[in-house]
């Protein structure tokens, strides 16, 4: 398949991570789907929000001791906050790891495969020949981000990819499989398979380091 499919839903799976068999001219490079841990830290901001309600709670039991409320007093009346604030990082983390669960991206030597979505299951297919560039970020024990630019005017709405989009680009939306494990390798593996399928020689740099700029895939991989 070389067509862009933008947003097709399956409600099953002829292979895993996949919505019909490949065919037998596309080979399968690898297949990954993000962290839960990275996911809750990183998609879904938790140690930011854990800070948030500990400031919030913090903020709450000086007012009320500032007011005269004995100490014993005001962090009985933190139980209530604290219970909500508990459900509410529940609530995330179930998300979190509901998103890391359903998705899965996958690299062939014709293209690139997510399948995104907790309840309507979402595949998008995009031919590595219809990619323009592509990024690196590394972050630690070896997880990271690896968004792609798509050429021309083809595009999908960020709202249809979030989480799995690229922050602040809203003008044109970038897809981006987030908190793999191995991801300079996987990304190695695709300037590879992108250079193969283009036609276009990649040479990957050196010095992998981690890096939020897009990257080129010609000429270095950074």
């Amino acid at each position: 398949m070389t067509s862009l499919n933008n947003g097709r839903e399956y409600e099953f799976e002829a292979e895993f991570g996949l919505p019909e068999p490949l065919p037998k001219a596309e080979r399968m490079i690898w297949q990954s789907s993000p962290n839960v841990r990275e996911t809750a830290i990183h998609m879904f901001h938790m140690r930011k929000l854990v800070l948030y309600f500990i400031a919030l709670g913090c903020v709450r039991v000086a007012y009320l001791s500032a007011s005269g409320v004995a100490w014993d007093a005001a962090l009985i009346s933190m139980l209530l906050p604290t219970g909500l604030a508990l459900i509410a990082l529940a609530a995330t983390f179930t998300l979190a790891w509901l998103t890391a669960t359903t998705t899965v991206y996958t690299l062939t030597d014709k293209r690139i495969i997510m399948r995104v979505g907790i309840v309507l299951t979402l595949t998008y297919n995009f031919p590595l020949r219809l990619i323009e560039s592509a990024g690196l970020k590394v972050g630690s024990k070896g997880f990271g981000d690896i968004p792609i630019a798509l050429k021309g005017d083809t595009r999908i709405a960020w709202v249809h990819l979030w989480p799995h989009a690229r922050a602040w680009r809203l003008a044109k939306p970038e897809p981006m499989m987030r908190c793999i494990p191995d991801v300079q390798q996987k990304a190695l593996q695709l300037s590879q398979a992108w250079s193969h399928a283009t036609g276009v020689g990649v040479a990957p740099t050196a010095d992998q380091k981690a890096d939020a700029h897009p990257m080129n895939w010609n000429p270095s991989l950074t």
